[in-house]
């Protein structure tokens, strides 16, 4: 997420917004953000909104994703997902990426696993003297 610089906005109570700014760089050969760079916001934005019904205590990993693009992604983008079920295991969640003039221009649907929150590298390594 920072290498496209994108932002989340909010993430909490099963619901999260993270928006991107188009830049030159993320386009593709018809000048619009490229479908790479829309996918990547639909699966965190979904993991979010997913974790964010835990209040982040987990961690949560792509079981599958579907996506369908509708329109060119050009300006300031927003993708907002939503927890639509969860069980202890796993999170059923939806989202779309709209421009700033509210057209939508992709959606998808995912599943999630929760996962433990991973150890951080110091403390997996076992120290030398």
């Amino acid at each position: 997420m920072r290498l496209l610089d994108a932002r989340r906005e909010f993430a909490e109570a099963g619901r999260a917004r993270v928006v991107i700014d188009e830049r030159p760089e993320l386009g593709n050969v018809i000048g619009a953000v490229h479908g790479g760079v829309l996918v990547t916001l639909l699966d965190v934005v979904m993991a979010s909104a997913a974790v964010s019904v835990f209040d982040f205590a987990r961690t949560a990993v792509t079981l599958d994703l579907n996506t369908s693009f509708l329109e060119p992604g050009r300006g300031r983008l927003s993708a907002d997902g939503e927890v639509l079920h969860h069980d202890d295991s796993v999170a059923w969640c939806r989202a779309a990426v709209t421009d700033a003039a509210g057209r939508l221009i992709a959606q998808a649907q995912g599943s999630f696993r929760y996962l433990p929150l991973p150890q951080a590298a110091s403390n997996t390594q076992e120290t030398t003297p």
